[in-house]
C-alpha cells in the first residue's frame, strides 16, 4: 500500500509541474495584444555586413564618400575587366606581377539606401599622368566627402559629371567596422597571396 501512495503521490507531482497555462477567455483582447514600452529593446537585431561590392556608383544613386582618410587606401589591384571582377594582390606579389597590377584608390561609399560599397579609382602613372575619367572621378570623390553627389559619365566630353543634392540631407550613419574588417569583407574570396590562386592560374594560362 505504501509503494502505491508513493506512486501516486510521484504522478500527481509530475502532473503539477507539467501544467499547462489555461487559455484565456479572449485572445484576441486588446490589452493582450499591445505592444509594450520595452518592446523594441527586447527585439532588438543587429544587421551583418557580408558583402561589400567594389564597383563605381551607379549614374542614378546619390553617395557620400568616407571623410576620414583611414577609411580610403591607395593600393595594387588586379582587375579582369570581361568578369568585372577586382582583386586585391598582396605586396609580395607586387613585383613579380609587372604590367598586371593597376594602382587605384578604394574610398568607402554609402548610398541613400544605406548600402557600402568601395569605389575603385585609378591613380596617376610614375610621371603623373591621369585620364580625364579618373582625374575626374577622384574629383566627384572628394566632392562626396561632403556632400551628397551622383556621378554620371558624360561620354562627349570623356569624363565624370557630377551633381549635387538639392535638399538638406542628414550626413549618413556608416557601419561600425574598421577598415580593415571592411577590406576583409570586401575581398575575401579576391583576395591574392598564393601563385596557385585561380585569378594567378588564369592569368598564366594554366585554368
Amino acid at each position: 500500500m505504501t509503494d502505491i501512495n508513493e506512486n501516486n503521490a510521484a504522478i500527481d507531482s509530475i502532473d503539477n509541474n507539467c501544467s499547462v497555462s489555461p487559455q484565456p477567455n479572449n485572445v484576441f483582447d486588446p490589452a493582450r495584444l499591445r505592444l509594450t514600452q520595452d518592446f523594441s529593446a527586447s527585439c532588438s537585431v543587429k544587421k551583418r555586413l557580408t558583402v561589400i561590392q567594389v564597383r563605381k556608383p551607379s549614374k542614378q544613386e546619390f553617395i557620400r564618400a568616407h571623410p576620414d582618410p583611414d577609411f580610403c587606401i591607395e593600393t595594387a589591384v588586379l582587375e579582369f575587366k570581361e568578369e568585372n571582377e577586382t582583386y586585391l594582390v598582396d605586396p609580395s606579389f607586387w613585383h613579380d606581377l609587372p604590367g598586371e597590377l593597376i594602382p587605384k584608390v578604394l574610398y568607402l561609399t554609402i548610398n541613400r539606401q544605406g548600402v557600402i560599397r568601395l569605389w575603385p579609382i585609378r591613380l596617376p602613372d610614375e610621371e603623373g599622368k591621369l585620364d580625364d575619367w579618373n582625374l575626374s572621378a577622384l574629383e566627384s570623390a572628394d566632392i562626396a566627402k561632403k556632400s551628397w553627389v551622383r556621378v554620371s559619365s558624360n561620354r562627349s566630353a570623356g569624363m565624370y559629371e557630377t551633381f549635387e543634392a538639392l535638399g538638406n540631407h542628414d550626413d549618413p550613419e556608416w557601419p561600425d567596422l574598421s577598415f580593415s574588417e571592411i577590406l576583409k569583407i570586401a575581398f575575401k574570396n579576391h583576395y591574392i597571396d598564393d601563385w596557385n590562386h585561380p585569378a594567378l592560374l588564369k592569368l598564366r594560362g594554366e585554368s
